[in-house]
C-alpha cells in the first residue's frame, strides 16, 4: 500500500469564548487507510480544518488590510501591500493572491468529509458495558459534529474565494495529481450565494449554541448563522446586483445575480441577521470595554466575538507596529487622517457633529477628550494620537520628536495603531500574550441587520435601535442616532458608523467594494497630518497628502490567478482585467 507522510503539527483553533489547544508534533509515516482508521488521528484533522482561517494582524507581507484602503499607510515602502495602493498588481502579481490557499483547504475538507466514517469504533460498539457504550456514541456523535464543523469552514472558505473572485468552481470531490480538471467550469455567483447559504443552514441544524469549556475554540450554530447572513448581505449590496460597470463582460452571472426584487434580498439579509441575534442559550452581548476587547489575554473568549481566530502567545505584531520611538518598534501599520477626520465630535450627550479642520475650535484642540469639542472615545482607543501617554511616555508626533519626522521609518501619517497592541509588553525582555483576530463580532452583526433593514423597510424603529446599541455602549456614549433620518441619511450614518467601530478589522476594503464607492474612496488621497510643536506643549497641526492612490473599477473583484487561466483554457478573466 501507497505510503503517505502524514504530519500532524501544532494547531490552535480560536472561537468565541475560548479555544481548544490541541498540541500534536507526531510525525510518523502511516498508511492513509490506518490514518482515517484511528480515532485520534481523525480528531487531529479535524481541527486542523481551522488552520487557514485568516488572521489579519500581518495578511499581506507584514501589513494590515487597513493598508490597502483608506485607514492606513503602511510605513515600510518594499512591502507587497504598496501593489495594491498604486494599483500595480494584476493577475500574475497579486500580493493577496489566496486561490490556492483557500482551494487546498476545501480540498482538506472535502477529503475529511470523505474518510471521517473510516474510524473503527468496534472494540466499543461490541463491548455492552455501559462506559464503553459511552465513549461509543461520544465518539460518533463527535465524528458527525466534526462534518458539520468541516461544512461550515468549508462555506467559510469559499465566501473568502467569492468576495475577491466573484463566481468560482464549486469542488465537492478530491481531486488528486493527475486527474483531469479541464472540464470544471466556474459556477454562477448566485449559485455560489445559494451553495454557501445551504450549507451555513445544514451546520446550523447540527452545531451546539455553546460547548464545554474542554471544547471551546470551534464553531457555533452563531458562526453559521453569521456567515450565512453575511453572504446574503454582499448577495443584497450594489456590487452584486450590478454588472454595467464591467463593460459588456460577455459572462456576467459569474460576477452578478440575476435581476430581482433587491427588497427581497435585503429582507433575506436582515432576517439572517436577526436570526444571530435572537439565537437563544448565547452569551453574546456588547462589551462595556471596547479596547480591551482587542488585547487583553482573554479578549478570544469575549462574550462579544461570535467567530475568532486566536494566535498564539507573541510580540510580533507590536515589534512590528510600535513606532520606532520604542525599542524594537518598526512603525508598520500608521493610521490615516482619513479615518481619524471620520470620528465625530460629541458636543453634548445628544448630540454629535463631523470634526471639521475649518472650524477653529476643532482645529485647536482636534484631539480632545473632554468638553464641547471632545472626539468619539473611539479614536483614541484605536489610534495613538501626538502629545498622549503610551508605554509609560509622552509620545512625541511633531517633526523632530521620539517618534515623528526627521527619523526613519516613522509614521508617514502622523499617527500610530493602537487597536490590538498589548501595550505591558516588553520587547526588550521578550514578554509576549495572546492576540485574537475577529472574524465575526455582535456589533457588525447589529450593524448589518440595520443596514438591511433600512434598505427595505426605512424607518423601522429597529434600524435606530440597533445603530445605537453599538453607539451608546458602556465606555463609548456618543450621542444617540438623530430621530427621524431618512433612508438616505440613516444609510450614511450606518456606513459611517461601520467605518469607526470596526476600523482595522479587515471590513472596510470590501464594504466599499460592495457598496460600489470604492473608485470614489480608494482612489482618493491618502491624508496624514504633519505636526509642529511651535512651543513646549503648544502645536500646530497641516493636513498633508501622504500619497496617491489607484482604485480603478476592475478591481471590484480580483482577476483570476493567470497560473489558473493557462490551466483552464476555457474559462474568461474577470472583467477588464
Amino acid at each position: 500500500m501507497k505510503k503517505i507522510l502524514y504530519i500532524l503539527a501544532v494547531v490552535t483553533l480560536y472561537t468565541l469564548n475560548g479555544c481548544v489547544k490541541l498540541d500534536r508534533e507526531i510525525i510518523t509515516t502511516l498508511s492513509s487507510k490506518e490514518v482515517n482508521y484511528q480515532y485520534g488521528y481523525t480528531s487531529g484533522r479535524a481541527t486542523a480544518l481551522y488552520s487557514d482561517l485568516p488572521t489579519g494582524f500581518m495578511e499581506i507581507d507584514g501589513a494590515m488590510f487597513a493598508s490597502m484602503g483608506d485607514e492606513a499607510e503602511h510605513t515600510l515602502e518594499t512591502s507587497d501591500i504598496q501593489v495594491f495602493n498604486v494599483g500595480s498588481w494584476n493577475a500574475s502579481t497579486n500580493p493577496d493572491n489566496v486561490w490556492a490557499k483557500y482551494y487546498k483547504s476545501i480540498r482538506n475538507v472535502n477529503l475529511f468529509l470523505a474518510t471521517s466514517d473510516s474510524v473503527n469504533l468496534e472494540g466499543y460498539r461490541l463491548d455492552p458495558t455501559p462506559s464503553q457504550q459511552i465513549i461509543y456514541n461520544t465518539r460518533m456523535a463527535e465524528i458527525k459534529r466534526w462534518k458539520y464543523e468541516g461544512r461550515f469552514l468549508r462555506a467559510f472558505y469559499y465566501f473568502e474565494l467569492v468576495k475577491r473572485y466573484g463566481g468560482i468552481p464549486i469542488i465537492k470531490n478530491v481531486y488528486t495529481i493527475g486527474d483531469d480538471v479541464t472540464d470544471v467550469q466556474r459556477n454562477s455567483l448566485q449559485e455560489c450565494v445559494q451553495y454557501i447559504s445551504d450549507e451555513c443552514d445544514s451546520a446550523a441544524l447540527q452545531l451546539p449554541v455553546k460547548y464545554p469549556d474542554t471544547e471551546l475554540g470551534r464553531a457555533t450554530k452563531g458562526a453559521a448563522l453569521a456567515l450565512k447572513a453575511k453572504v446574503l448581505l454582499y448577495a443584497a449590496s450594489d456590487l452584486w446586483n450590478t454588472a454595467s460597470w464591467a463593460g459588456g463582460y460577455a459572462q456576467p452571472q459569474l460576477i452578478s445575480l440575476p435581476v430581482a426584487d433587491r427588497n427581497v434580498r435585503w429582507k433575506a439579509a436582515a432576517d439572517a441577521a436577526k436570526a444571530v441575534i435572537d439565537l437563544t442559550g448565547t452569551t453574546y452581548a456588547l462589551y462595556n470595554n471596547y479596547r480591551n476587547l482587542f488585547i487583553t489575554g482573554e479578549s478570544f473568549k469575549n462574550m462579544e466575538h461570535i467567530f475568532v481566530r486566536r494566535a498564539g502567545a507573541s510580540n510580533s505584531f507590536e515589534a512590528a507596529n510600535w513606532s520606532v520611538g520604542y525599542d524594537g518598534g518598526k512603525s508598520g501599520t500608521t493610521p490615516s487622517q482619513n479615518l481619524v477626520d471620520a470620528y465625530e465630535v460629541k458636543v453634548s450627550a445628544t448630540s454629535a457633529v463631523t470634526f471639521n479642520w475649518s472650524d477653529p475650535t476643532h482645529a485647536a484642540n482636534p484631539y480632545a477628550t473632554s468638553g464641547a469639542t471632545a472626539r468619539d472615545p473611539r479614536l483614541q482607543l484605536n489610534v495613538i494620537v501626538n502629545n498622549t501617554t503610551y508605554k509609560s511616555r509622552i509620545v512625541e508626533l511633531w517633526t523632530g520628536g521620539k517618534d515623528g519626522k526627521g527619523k526613519d521609518l516613522v509614521s508617514k501619517t502622523g499617527y500610530y495603531l493602537k487597536k490590538y497592541l498589548d501595550e505591558a509588553l516588553n520587547l526588550q525582555t521578550n514578554t509576549t500574550s495572546i492576540h485574537g483576530w475577529s472574524l465575526i463580532r455582535l456589533a457588525d452583526v447589529y450593524l448589518w441587520y440595520a443596514e438591511a433593514l433600512n434598505e427595505y423597510s426605512p424607518g423601522n424603529a429597529d434600524i435606530k435601535i440597533y445603530v445605537d446599541k453599538v453607539r451608546t455602549r458602556s465606555g463609548i456614549a456618543m450621542p444617540p442616532v438623530p430621530a427621524g433620518l431618512t433612508q438616505v441619511l440613516m444609510r450614511d450614518v450606518i456606513r459611517h458608523e461601520r467605518q469607526v467601530e470596526l476600523a482595522f478589522e479587515g471590513h472596510r476594503v470590501w464594504d466599499l467594494r460592495r457598496w460600489m464607492l470604492a473608485p470614489a474612496v480608494l482612489g482618493t488621497p491618502l491624508k496624514g497630518v504633519e505636526i509642529t510643536q511651535t512651543t513646549p506643549g503648544i502645536f500646530t497641526y497641516n493636513v498633508i497628502k501622504v500619497e496617491d492612490r489607484v482604485f480603478e473599477p476592475k478591481m471590484y473583484f480580483y482577476p483570476i490567478p493567470q497560473q489558473e487561466m493557462l490551466k483552464m483554457p476555457s474559462w474568461i478573466q474577470n472583467p477588464l482585467w
